[in-house]
């Protein structure tokens, strides 16, 4: 399985952008996905996960009640909707795929990445 995302940009405090992580080469149905971000020197950070059903969500508190998680297996997708973007949400973000199904906060559990997506958001 390959993972693409897509969908950043630049906007201004305040703004939304929705990511979109496409899967090719095989279903990712079965895999729980999920988002991370690394901002300049910064460490790699959880951003959103969910579960094969789409069932189960987990969500960094920093994120939480601003992004969303969703998934289309019919069409190997994952998105991220992110409202209200700060300056602090300003990173390049990724998508990631753990085949044995499980939500988790830790990176090293997803063994599926795909390329980021840069997210820039101005004051």
């Amino acid at each position: 399985v390959q993972l693409q995302a897509s969908g950043g940009g630049s906007v201004q405090a305040g703004g939304s952008l929705r990511l979109s992580c496409a899967a090719s080469g095989d279903t990712i149905r079965d895999f729980a996905m999920a988002w991370f971000r690394q901002a300049p020197g910064k460490e790699r950070e959880f951003v959103a996960a969910l579960n094969a059903n789409g069932g189960m969500r987990s969500y960094a508190d920093s994120v939480t009640g601003r992004f969303r998680i969703t998934r289309d297996n019919d069409q190997n997708m994952v998105y991220l909707q992110m409202i209200r973007l700060k300056v602090d949400d300003m990173a390049v973000y990724y998508c990631a795929a753990d085949r044995q199904g499980w939500v988790t906060r830790r990176d090293f559990d997803y063994d599926i990445w795909g390329q980021g997506t840069q997210v820039t958001v101005s004051s």
